[in-house]
């Protein structure tokens, strides 16, 4: 579901049938799928019969700080889903559940402005918390990942992408790869060994304009009373062109004021002498 303010009462994210992701991502050549929804895991209704299926999801948890982040949580349970979401806004409860779960995670598109705004503790969080880092993912920038890729270096983090697809056309485009897995079990094992190797796409302002206006057509066929809301359209260009301008900055700054500075050196948290 969209959560963006007065978006939410008429149109949703993504309209993406399931299935449809499913024969999409086999016919890209993926020897395994998985979709990560925010804060939901509808898709296991369609796809879990499927033997290269397993069930992942992207939590939206509330930081030490007060800021939100989306976590990708992979290779998860039901029961999983249901705790992390009952915990999500106290994150040393989500921590624990997912450490004593032995579940794998990682801090998804961590210089993006997409969840709000960040505190410096949360990147001293990201590097010493999380086994992972989102070093590619198809929606953000070039710049983004490259930055998310140079903090992943420099905590020695595990490294996912994905392609971050809210439209059909998206879906694929970015992936992971574990050289040599055979198994889905060895594959896993390779992401937390930190075997991944991300590939494919990154995003740009003409990908995401393509893949808002998708989802207004998308909209109207499924609701066609939201056909004059549709009609503003135009204005989708003007809107990521924004969105663009005002992620670039917010790399920038991030970049400058924690990896390029002596921010790094900072003492570990709470939740980090645990991990120690």
């Amino acid at each position: 579901m969209c959560t963006v303010p007065l978006v939410k009462r008429f149109c949703r994210e993504s309209y993406n049938d399931p299935l449809a992701v499913y024969e999409s991502l086999k016919g890209a050549g993926m020897h395994l799928v998985t979709v990560t929804d925010h804060d939901s895991i509808d898709a296991v209704e369609a796809l879990r019969s499927k033997q290269d299926f397993f069930i992942s999801e992207e939590v939206t948890c509330t930081l030490p700080s007060g800021t939100e982040l989306h976590v990708g949580v992979y290779d998860i349970t039901e029961r999983d889903h249901i705790e992390l979401q009952r915990r999500r806004h106290d994150f040393e409860s989500t921590f624990a559940w997912l450490v004593d779960h032995n579940l794998f995670f990682s801090a998804n598109h961590v210089f993006s402005r997409l969840t709000g705004r960040r505190a410096i503790d949360d990147f001293a969080l990201f590097e010493s918390a999380f086994p992972a880092i989102e070093t590619g993912n198809g929606h953000m920038s070039a710049r983004a990942n490259r930055a998310a890729a140079q903090l992943a270096d420099a905590a020695a983090r595990a490294e996912v992408g994905g392609s971050d697809a809210h439209a059909m056309a998206s879906v694929g485009t970015t992936w992971t790869v574990v050289p040599g897995a055979r198994t889905r079990q060895e594959y896993l094992d390779g992401l937390r060994a930190g075997l991944g190797r991300v590939r494919g796409e990154t995003g740009s302002w003409w990908k995401l304009t393509r893949d808002v206006l998708s989802i207004g057509r998308a909209m109207v066929r499924e609701n066609p009373r939201t056909l004059p809301v549709a009609v503003l359209g135009w204005m989708v260009p003007l809107i990521t062109l924004g969105n663009y301008v005002g992620e670039a900055a917010f790399v920038q700054y991030w970049q400058s004021r924690y990896l390029c500075s002596g921010a790094r050196r900072r003492p570990a948290t709470r939740i980090a002498e645990v991990v120690a």
